[in-house]
């Protein structure tokens, strides 16, 4: 069989592109190992909203809030009757289930005869004292589907309720979001303050705490800078900032929105407005959200992250 020809031209072609390729730089991007240090910005905020979808689809998540009672000094009636001071769920409880007795902070449960309280799995049959969520981890009562436990806020002492078979977490179907936006994954400088600095948070019952800030993120956008002071994460060194927009109440939960960061390094820190997030106030009427401080207020539309959730929106 007579081979084919190679054209005269192709030598040359070869050579060409070979010499191309000697020339070129090989950028460190384009290494295997670069490419797999380099962040996936899609699939990093893909995984961050199922993440989010699961924590709000959990049996402990902010969908199954039923209740939050604030308890009087002495003895506080609880159980199914609309009659007691804290009110189980129709048909989650006997009528009078028992009594929640407050001394200031401190809070006992009686339970009445045979209603079938359980901690950490065992029966709660004698008088029993209940630690609070100020006082470090609170303890944690069930009876069926539903749970309860002590919060402490401020001088007020409650019982916040969760069921996990809520109406609202039955009628959940995601979350609706601004399309995603990489620009709004901004390098911030961290300015530390030292030592920390005390600003006052209000929450949405209308009390004031000082909180520590750990320093203020800054960051430019379109030619105008911005800044925020940041309160400490729940991660290792991490960032939580409360902040509102002018995407606020028709785009976006009236009340400002939720976002965690990385730890600073170097001075820098990544703020990725695309994770965003609504607080527990915008799912229900039960929480007791802190609100973004005034500082806090950005003169912008962050068209980023978690929109509002509700009427006209995925529900």
């Amino acid at each position: 069989m007579t081979p084919t020809p190679m054209p005269k031209t192709f030598p040359a072609v070869i050579a060409a592109v070979l010499l191309l390729a000697s020339l070129r730089p090989v950028a460190a991007a384009d290494s295997p190992d670069a490419k797999a240090a380099k962040p996936d910005f899609q699939k990093e905020n893909a995984a961050w909203r199922q993440d989010r979808d699961k924590g709000l689809r959990s049996e402990n998540g902010w969908l199954t809030l039923v209740g939050l009672y604030w308890l009087d000094e002495g003895e506080n009636k609880i159980g199914s009757d609309a009659g007691n001071k804290v009110i189980f769920p129709e048909g989650k409880a006997p009528a009078v289930a028992g009594t929640l007795v407050r001394h200031g902070k401190e809070v006992q449960l009686n339970p009445a005869p045979g209603a079938a309280f359980t901690v950490d799995g065992k029966p709660v049959t004698a008088p029993l004292a209940v630690q609070a969520d100020a006082q470090g981890k609170p303890t944690m009562l069930h009876l069926g589907s539903v749970s309860f436990f002590v919060i402490e806020r401020g001088d007020k002492v409650g019982i916040r309720m969760k069921d996990s078979q809520s109406p609202a977490l039955a009628a959940f179907r995601g979350l609706d979001y601004f399309p995603l936006q990489p620009a709004w994954r901004v390098e911030a400088r961290f300015e530390p303050y030292t030592p920390a600095k005390k600003i006052p948070i209000a929450n949405v019952l209308g009390q004031i705490a000082d909180e520590d800030s750990p320093g203020a993120v800054v960051f430019d956008w379109q030619g105008k800078t911005y800044r925020m002071d940041a309160l400490k994460g729940d991660d290792k060194d991490g960032l939580f900032l409360i902040f509102a927009d002018q995407t606020n109440g028709k785009d976006s939960y009236g009340a400002g929105r939720f976002l965690d960061t990385d730890p600073p390094q170097g001075g820098k820190v990544v703020v990725d407005f695309n994770t965003a997030y609504n607080p527990p106030c915008a799912f229900t009427a039960f929480a007791t959200c802190p609100l973004p401080p005034a500082q806090n207020r950005l003169a912008v539309r962050v068209e980023a992250g978690e929109k509002k959730y509700g009427e006209g929106h995925a529900h």
